[in-house]
């Protein structure tokens, strides 16, 4: 049978041509032909042509790709959308779910996911993701098998258990029959530049091949133009001067807690109660001359400048012993962490101390690989705009100890409270925390809870209230160590409840009376009236330590609801869980 016709009589070729190049294309596969297009395409290109247009290819759908993230400060939901726009460039179709939001069984139905996760306490997840992550590690988990992951982990390597939420969901999901499509990248501080590197390689492994219709994307090709405009812009660090600088202790306490107010020459920030603002801190000299000593390097006037600004010269972890092994090659030193005792000796010492236990020469550079980037704090911001203007307020308390025999300090709050003074100026940057607000309605009820200084986003909470005048109730509990001393803000929270700004307070000073009492024992005795307020509609907050505080609020919490309200256990967990997933039960813990 003659073979059809593939080139048309009215086509540019004489009859002997138009049979030759039937004989060429009739038997040419699909994969030939498009390489001829492109060879011709090619030529003319050489040749200054213009190739002649192609029938447009349909549109090509893009691939879903899942991005959950599990963030306390901020960083992996800035992250999140980091990868979501570099997804959507590249041809995928992103989503991204925070992991309190997220409904483990959907999971299974995914084809594509990237975990981004930090590690909050020892070796916790972020509090607004505790109750996914324990679906997620339960019984009830679903399978994943066909779902193809990638883990990004961020923690801090002065804590043990660094990046441990991001390696447990990377091996849960390992263990749930998905695969790994790139290798967990396990992060410090100091995450931005490696981060971004990762999520252009996790973007890359996880492209279905040409074959399933997505847009191809030249990685290379971007990395230039992407290094700064795909990883999230962090905003700019400005100036601040000190115009207030107040400890809000008595001579007789045994804390010393700072008030301190900030103002901008170009205006504050545009903040909303409930962000932080981060303080970018220097070192304490004397520990600065200590370690240049220690290292033989007094004489330094660089790195002098670089220990006081730029580098943390107080944490030390496995990681920082390991480089310093790496530096120096110190035998005593590669013997603690072949022995397996680096953890164990790490405990209440710093960087001085290692240096110190294990005397070599040290050179600049050496220096400088040891330690990491010096970080900045992040505080609670205890003021609203509508009421303080163009200034910001933090509540700082002084952290001092002892151990080793040695005096140590925080680094930034000590800074704050010996060494900053009305008129000194100070690099700050604002961290806005859209997961910690008031709710919408000024109507709505709120049960606001912040021992020590955790009562510092509370104290901008009823500014807020009080300029918007708020019609919704407002109860706060508060605690520290003693009425006399330690009542932060006291003559504020007086006038707040006479203006009606602040509805009730109830108080909980643990070394006033032979027993301690906490904020958690006043919830419990009053929880009656604290479950009627959130059967109500009330929304509640807890802002300050997450080792313990926290948990244990939330555990009076639950306790309340069983107890008012003759629930099981589960029922009461319950309860409380559905309060978090509705936005209404808010933690900032540190």
């Amino acid at each position: 049978m003659a073979r059809q016709a593939i080139i048309p009589r009215n086509s540019p070729f004489d009859d002997n041509e138009r049979a030759s190049l039937d004989a060429v294309l009739g038997t040419a596969s699909p994969m030939q032909r498009a390489w001829l297009a492109g060879f011709l395409a090619g030529l003319d290109a050489a040749a200054g042509g213009q190739p002649a247009a192609l029938p447009a290819a349909p549109p090509k759908a893009a691939e879903p790709l899942t991005i959950i993230y599990a963030s306390e400060s901020g960083n992996c939901e800035a992250l999140a959308g980091s990868l979501a726009k570099l997804a959507k460039k590249s041809g995928f179709k992103p989503n991204v779910i925070d992991f309190a939001d997220l409904e483990v069984a959907s999971l299974a139905t995914m084809k594509r996911v990237v975990a981004i996760a930090a590690t909050w306490g020892e070796g916790e997840p972020p509090a607004r993701a505790t109750r996914a992550y324990n679906e997620l590690m339960g019984d009830g988990a679903p399978r994943l098998d066909g779902v193809e992951f990638g883990v990004l982990a961020l923690g801090d390597t002065s804590y043990a258990e660094f990046c441990a939420t991001g390696k447990a969901i990377d091996a849960r999901f390992e263990a749930l029959g998905a695969k790994r499509a790139v290798e967990r990248a396990d992060l410090d501080l100091d995450f931005d530049k490696q981060a971004a590197d990762w999520i252009k390689n996790a973007l890359k492994a996880l492209a279905p091949p040409a074959a399933d219709n997505v847009v191809a994307v030249d990685f290379a090709g971007r990395a230039a133009v992407d290094d700064d405009a795909d990883v999230e812009p962090s905003r700019e660090p400005v100036l601040a001067e000190v115009v207030d600088h107040v400890n809000l202790n008595s001579s007789r306490s045994d804390k010393e807690t700072i008030h301190l107010a900030l103002e901008f020459e170009d205006g504050a920030p545009a903040y909303e109660p409930g962000d932080s603002l981060e303080i970018f801190p220097e070192n304490d000299p004397a520990l600065v001359e200590d370690i240049l000593r220690a290292a033989d390097l007094a004489g330094d006037d660089a790195l002098r400048r670089s220990l006081l600004t730029e580098r943390d010269i107080t944490t030390l972890s496995t990681n920082t012993i390991e480089r310093f092994v790496k530096a120096t090659g110190h035998e005593g030193a590669k013997a603690l962490i072949e022995g397996g005792e680096a953890r164990a000796w790490i405990e209440g010492r710093q960087i001085l101390d290692l240096i110190e236990a294990f005397p070599t020469k040290l050179t600049r550079e050496q220096i400088e690989a040891i330690t990491r980037p010096l970080p900045p704090r992040a505080y609670s911001i205890a003021s609203s705009r509508k009421e303080v203007g163009d200034e910001v307020h933090l509540t700082i308390v002084a952290v001092r100890y002892e151990t080793h025999g040695r005096a140590r300090s925080g680094v930034a709050s000590v800074h704050v409270a010996d060494r900053l003074k009305k008129g000194a100026k100070l690099r700050v940057k604002l961290k806005p925390n859209r997961h910690f607000r008031l709710p919408h309605d000024p109507a709505s009820d709120i049960i606001m809870v912040g021992p020590g200084t955790g009562v510092a986003p509370f104290r901008a909470f009823v500014q807020e209230r009080r300029a918007v005048e708020a019609s919704g109730r407002s109860w706060l509990f508060f605690g520290d160590r003693h009425f006399l001393h330690d009542f932060l803000y006291q003559l504020e929270w007086q006038e707040a409840l006479e203006d009606g700004s602040l509805t009730r307070i109830d108080v909980a000073f643990s070394r006033d009376q032979p027993e301690k009492v906490y904020v958690q024992d006043r919830i419990r005795q009053h929880g009656k009236e604290l479950v009627e307020w959130l059967d109500g509609g009330a929304s509640f907050y807890v802002c300050g330590d997450a080792t313990r505080m926290a948990k244990d609020v939330r555990n009076a919490v639950v306790r309340a609801y069983a107890e008012v309200k003759s629930l099981s256990d589960a029922d009461a967990e319950a309860a409380v869980a559905a309060l978090e997933r509705a936005h209404r039960y808010q933690q900032d813990v540190y």
